[in-house]
Order: structure tokens, then C-alpha cells, then sequence
């Protein structure tokens, strides 16, 4: 008889490999279930794969709409990584601090704007925009 396997997978690599695959609707209800799991969004934004990078994108996007108390929980985990060398994930940041459209976060889009890539810079003016648009 062989003993059960009772470890727990690693939710940030399940996530990641079910955005991989697709499975984004699973993802969403799974969020929307479990708020603790917005712990793991700047994570997931600073994967090498590029398919979890967009899904995690269309993922904050959603949620905005369908779990709009709890995703802001979100932002706490996105901050840091506006500080990683990649200005890859720091755009994918910056990014998504725009599509949650907090007002409280423009401080931090503006220090973006001074950033040395200048796409990232480009990015952080547009979410800047759309925020002041909104507000």
C-alpha cells in the first residue's frame, strides 16, 4: 500500500499553470471564493511566462467588475514590484494599477513617470489619465 501524498501543491504554481492553460474563468471564481488569493497577483505578474503575465492582466481586469470589494487587495502586492529590475513586470505593474483605477495609487504612478524606460513611463501617464478621467 502506498502511502497518500499529502502535500499541498503550490498554489502560486497552480495559478500560474492554469493561466498558462487557459483556465482563466476557473482562476476568477477561484479568486472570488478565497480573497486571500490576490496575495499571490504580484507573483504571478512577474512570471517568465508570458501567457500568465496577460491572463493575471485579464484577470485584475475582471475582477474589477465581478469581485469589486476585494480586489483592491490586490495593490499591496503590485507596489513592490514597481521596484524590479525587469521594466517588463514593472510596466505589467504599473499597468494594472491603472486598470483598478485607485486614486490612491496615483502617487506611485507618478513616481513611475520618471522611471528610466520609457515605455513604463508611458504607461503610468495613461493610467494616470484614465484614473483622473474616472474620478
Amino acid at each position: 500500500m502506498e502511502p497518500l501524498n499529502t502535500e499541498q501543491p503550490d498554489i502560486k504554481t497552480m495559478l500560474a499553470d492554469y493561466m498558462e492553460n487557459g483556465f482563466l474563468d476557473n482562476i476568477i471564481d477561484m479568486f472570488k471564493h478565497d480573497a486571500n488569493l490576490y496575495a499571490y497577483v504580484g507573483d504571478l505578474i512577474t512570471e517568465e511566462r508570458m501567457r500568465v503575465r496577460i491572463g493575471t492582466s485579464a484577470l485584475i481586469e475582471a475582477l474589477k467588475k465581478e469581485d469589486s470589494d476585494n480586489v483592491f487587495r490586490s495593490i499591496p502586492y503590485i507596489l513592490p514590484v514597481l521596484h524590479n529590475e525587469n521594466p517588463v513586470y514593472r510596466g505589467d505593474a504599473t499597468y494594472l494599477l491603472g486598470a483598478l483605477g485607485d486614486p490612491n495609487t496615483v502617487a506611485f504612478l507618478k513616481e513611475m513617470t520618471k522611471d528610466e524606460d520609457p515605455d513604463v513611463r508611458i504607461i503610468a501617464q495613461e493610467a494616470i489619465d484614465d484614473i483622473g478621467s474616472h474620478s
